[in-house]
């Protein structure tokens, strides 16, 4: 009988009991010999790596650097169960060849979720009708005109990454348009993904809604900002669930205290926001304090997704996410 290949959790074991529920760590307990590190120094981690084919590393986990990797020498396949890689990856990784792989599309969906829900919600003016109705309304009309359903408006995603993509994916259950705003991404893909690829200014200024799903990279920090937001329509949406700095905060702030447009921000620059700042002030900006991705339950998607990707070591099949060393500088 062919022996068991060795994975080993590179992480604390109280993060690991928030995503990996028992079926999962069954399933990889029948799969592999797995071994917990016993903590995360690199002394330890060095030894725990020893004769491991497979690691799983998240958040916490250390950088896995050349010393770390010394003794190594089976590593195959680093699976991240959490989002950026950044963190743990180093030259030394890919130099060993070892393929290193994300949970990042994993949290996405949650993310594309959460915005789709707020969406709704927006559309429909429910933050607004909830406070009127607790307050002895009813069917107000100044607040119902305000009301649209998802249809037939134009909906702006700026991102075509795991969470843009998603959003896509779930926006084609509506009859709307989606217009799509990424440099990196052709005319022609953009209409594979169902969408309609335009520059950020028309995405802006044609948009009933906009979707922020940018990463945070130095070119994009504040890409929407005082040179850019006065051209949302009256009564447009803008929702983001990406990173706070995407958005200059000052000039949103200018544009929402018009009262003209709505914002939902699930992220903030600095998290949290101080107890005084100005957007907690404002009624048409609805705050979350980041929570679109995976959360509580939401985290043992990541514990499934490690499993898959076990899975496919397994079986010797292609990866699910592979990180590779060239796409870091377009990953946040």
């Amino acid at each position: 009988m062919e022996s068991k290949q060795k994975l080993v959790f590179l992480m604390e074991k109280k993060l690991g009991k928030t995503l990996f529920d028992d079926r999962v760590l069954t399933e990889l307990i029948t799969l592999f010999h797995t071994e917990w590190a016993a903590d995360l120094r690199p002394a330890t981690l060095q030894t725990t790596l020893q004769g491991a084919d497979v690691a799983v590393t998240s958040w916490g986990t250390p950088a896995l650097t050349d010393e770390i990797l010394q003794d190594a020498d089976h590593l195959r396949l680093v699976v991240h169960a959490a989002g950026s890689v950044k963190p743990i990856v180093t030259e030394a990784l890919y130099d060993r060849g070892v393929i290193v792989t994300s949970g990042a599309g994993t949290i996405a969906r949650g993310v594309a979720e959460t915005t789709l829900g707020l969406l709704i919600t927006s559309l429909k003016n429910v933050f607004a009708l909830n406070t009127h109705v607790h307050q002895g309304g009813w069917r107000e009309a100044s607040l119902i005109r305000h009301v649209k359903d998802l249809y037939g408006i134009n909906i702006g995603i700026i991102g075509a990454g795991h969470v843009g993509r998603h959003m896509l994916r779930l926006l084609q259950q509506f009859e709307v348009n989606r217009l799509l705003y990424d440099p990196t991404l052709s005319g022609e893909e953009a209409t594979k993904l169902g969408a309609t690829k335009v520059e950020l200014t028309e995405l802006l200024r044609r948009s009933d809604a906009v979707l922020v799903h940018a990463p945070l990279l130095p070119e994009t920090h504040h890409m929407l900002g005082q040179h850019n937001l006065h051209l949302l329509k009256d009564g447009a949406i803008i929702i983001n669930t990406a990173r706070g700095a995407l958005i200059d905060e000052e000039a949103l702030y200018d544009e929402l205290k018009t009262g003209r447009i709505l914002a939902c921000l699930d992220v903030t620059d600095p998290e949290p926001p101080s107890p005084d700042h100005p957007l907690r002030s404002l009624p048409n900006v609805i705050l979350t304090p980041h929570i679109a991705g995976v959360v509580n339950n939401g985290l043992y998607r990541l514990g499934g997704y490690v499993l898959a990707e076990a899975q496919q070591f397994i079986n010797k099949q292609e990866p699910l996410n592979p990180v590779r060393r060239e796409q870091l500088q377009y990953l946040a």
